[in-house]
């Protein structure tokens, strides 16, 4: 039973942890972290993202422009960079070592607390890419609450509002974190589980003989 269970944990620790790697790297490169409608133009809908700002039109027309210099961004968005990329780098490091770690895969049968390491392994690197996906996604979401309800602001000015990639991102670092944690638990379970290698038994000795006999075998012709 437990073995099955650990079996179970690890398909769907892997299936968490592919979703959640697969939506970090689509929230790192999509310019949707931030929406902006204009009140004077309502036909235009502005779209921001880590590298580049998109208008797209009412005819379904998207002109996009990249962001200008790195150091002249704002800080969230520099550090919002280097974090994404950290974190798809680990999500993929993550993947790989809890895959050659699965029971399914023969790689290292015969060394199951190899197994076990590569399974902690990945499990670990994967709930670190978790962290480095939310951290950057909940700092430009809590900007944006901050510059929305800005008091000093006129309420003339446009206000950005929270994009689809800022769901997609939470999303996808809470996938990262429960996938390693499954992975993970699942080690635990599969060393705990693994059982002794059995004791040689030796068979029941031959009774003791006096010396000066010797045994022959059964209806043996005797040499004279």
């Amino acid at each position: 039973m437990a073995g099955g269970w650990g079996a179970k944990a690890q398909g769907g620790g892997m299936l968490l942890a592919l979703l959640g790697w697969i939506s970090s790297c689509v929230t790192t490169f999509v310019p949707l972290w931030k929406n902006l409608n204009l009140d004077l133009n309502e036909m235009e809908v502005w779209n921001m993202g880590l590298w580049q700002v998109c208008i797209t039109q009412e005819e379904g027309v998207v002109e996009c422009q990249a962001h200008g210099s790195f150091l002249a961004l704002p800080p969230e968005l520099r550090i919002s960079r280097l974090l994404m990329c950290l974190s798809n780098g680990l999500g993929l490091l993550g993947c790989l070592l809890a895959a050659l770690g699965l029971e399914g895969w023969r790689t290292c049968e015969d060394k199951p607390g190899r197994k076990r390491q590569l399974l902690l392994g990945g499990g670990a690197t994967l709930g670190l890419a978790g962290i480095t996906t939310l951290v950057p996604v909940s700092w430009v979401a809590y900007n944006t609450v901050l510059d929305f309800w800005d008091e000093t602001v006129p309420d003339i000015v446009p206000r950005w509002e929270f994009g689809e990639a800022t769901f997609l991102g939470w999303f996808a670092g809470a996938f990262l974190a429960a996938g390693g944690l499954l992975l993970a638990c699942s080690a635990r379970a599969s060393s705990t589980d693994t059982p002794l290698a059995p004791a040689c038994h030796q068979g029941p000795a031959a009774p003791g003989l006096p010396r000066g006999h010797h045994l022959h075998p059964k209806n043996a012709d005797l040499v004279i």
